[in-house]
């Protein structure tokens, strides 16, 4: 998971932007393809706007002070700092919010973005989790 962050970026700058690459990519889009479609038109926006990304980034997963051989795998990390993690489901539900909180904290990332793009308005499938606080210039 290392890149080259953009200096000075906050999470909150760099979230806006995965947003507005997100919007831009439902409206071209719309609802109703697959998640690994929206996964891989969204990555191409980012990518267009300069900003680092990548997809499919493997977590290792540690129980009980043990690394354990499989990973999970997040959708897409962008510079560093955001996880975002794409759905295309009727609805999102609270599994979803707690799948993306537990990838934060695996990951040891304060800010994920849950995007649903199988909606009318996009903005009805966005979720912004936190994992714990983020200080001020973050």
């Amino acid at each position: 998971m290392e890149g080259t962050e953009k200096v000075g970026m906050t999470h909150n700058e760099v979230s806006s932007l995965i947003i507005k690459a997100a919007i831009a990519v439902h409206r071209e889009l719309g609802p109703g393809l697959l998640e690994s479609v929206y996964q891989a038109c969204l990555l191409a926006e980012l990518k267009a706007m300069k900003l680092q990304a990548e997809e499919q980034v493997a977590v290792p997963i540690v129980y009980r002070g043990e690394k354990l051989t499989n990973n999970l795998r997040i959708d897409l990390l962008v510079e560093n700092r955001v996880i975002v993690e794409i759905k295309a489901v009727e609805e999102l539900h609270p599994i979803h919010t707690a799948q993306l909180l537990t990838y934060l904290k695996l990951a040891d990332k304060k800010l994920g973005l849950l995007i649903n793009f199988n909606t009318t308005k996009l903005i009805d499938g966005l979720e912004r989790v936190m994992n714990g606080y983020l200080e001020e210039g973050e």
